[in-house]
């Protein structure tokens, strides 16, 4: 059976889009990366939905990466194994190839458009794009309202963490868990893990059970762990580790989980909208080091309520730009799009050694 994970290298925040696109592959070390163009309803997830499927049955590992806008579709696939990817290279996240050909081309969707039919819908296609674009912008404004609040509550909250506790406690862990493996730096890679989406919050864990059996949990509605966490990840690709790192859609400089495949160990952080779920390894509750709780629970309520008007403009973004998608389909050759898919699977199939 092959071995699947689910990321995303997209996510909405505060501060707009967030993009991990850059990093989904390093093209220094890439074989083949398929750059999707074409516009909305054209078939990207179909072709990439394809080529994860195929390379699934043939048995090769794939890493799927979902859109922050639409948790039900496709950003790309990764095929590590193989050092090939498939992206959707198109807007918000452009990817424009480095190494034309040699590593990186272009696969262009657009072609299967009925042109001349896609022109007499032009009035329902720009009111589409208009009501899903402003919608996002919506969106936007209410995420970063929500996040200025926040800001206040994790402020207030560091005032009074027991650092030097924590501290401690993750010199044990070091100690116990992150033994040094030898030769060179070990490679980092990130990910988001989830984002908020027009269905809430969605979160990847199965991809940590898939990767990593041994979980520490750290239950942290303030945004205490992050120090924990960079000094952990430091230690593991010190000691000569792999690691993924997924960073905070909020704040790209703080990490919200680390997973280290090559020891089947992961630190996570839970809090309310980001829920684990299940029983961790251990679990460290790091709100019992803090004081003045009930202003800080307040603030945490304001926030959310904030980021649920969010989500509702994220539904109807994603209302709009289904509607925008109807109005492409029936002009959309689907059965060339398939074939295509099919004649680039084939492609990547003829790597495998």
């Amino acid at each position: 059976m092959a071995q699947t994970t689910n990321f995303f290298v997209g996510a909405n925040s505060g501060e707009g889009f967030r993009n991990l696109f850059p990093e989904m592959v390093d093209l220094e070390d890439t074989y083949d990366l398929i750059v999707l163009k074409g516009g909305p309803g054209v078939g990207k997830n179909t072709f990439m939905r394809e080529i994860g499927r195929t390379m699934e049955q043939a048995g090769t590992t794939v890493e799927y990466l979902w859109c922050s806008g639409d948790p039900d579709s496709l950003d790309g696939v990764v095929l590590p194994e193989l050092k090939c990817a498939v992206a959707d290279g198109t807007s918000p996240h452009v990817i424009e190839p480095q190494y034309p050909a040699a590593v990186d081309r272009y696969v262009n969707l657009g072609e299967f458009y009925d042109i001349t039919a896609a022109k007499a819908a032009v009035e329902e296609v720009k009111a589409s794009t208009r009501a899903y674009k402003a919608a996002y912008v919506r969106a936007y404004h209410c995420l970063k309202a929500a996040r200025q609040v926040e800001l206040d509550t994790v402020a207030a909250a560091a005032k009074s963490f027991d650092t030097e506790r924590m501290e401690r406690r993750i010199t044990g862990i070091i100690t116990r868990e992150l033994r040094a493996k030898g030769g060179e730096t070990g490679k980092t890679t990130r990910r988001f893990l989830g984002s908020i989406t027009h269905k809430g919050y969605v979160w990847r864990f199965d991809s940590i059970d898939v990767l990593c059996p041994k979980v520490y949990e750290f239950a942290d509605n303030w945004e205490l762990a992050g120090i924990s966490l960079k000094r952990l990840h430091t230690t593991a690709a010190e000691n000569g580790w792999d690691t993924i790192i997924c960073p905070s859609p909020e704040d790209l400089g703080r990490i919200e989980h680390l997973l280290i495949p090559g020891l089947g160990l992961a630190f996570i952080t839970s809090r309310s909208g980001m829920d684990y779920g299940k029983k961790p390894y251990r679990r460290i509750r790091l709100e019992a080091a803090v004081e003045s709780k009930a202003r800080l629970r307040f603030q945490t309520r304001m926030t959310a309520l904030l980021r649920e008007e969010a989500v509702g403009a994220l539904k109807e973004a994603k209302r709009n730009h289904d509607a925008l998608e109807a109005v492409y389909n029936p002009y959309v050759d689907f059965d060339g799009v398939r074939a295509t898919a099919a004649i680039e699977a084939g492609r990547l199939l003829s790597y495998l050694k």
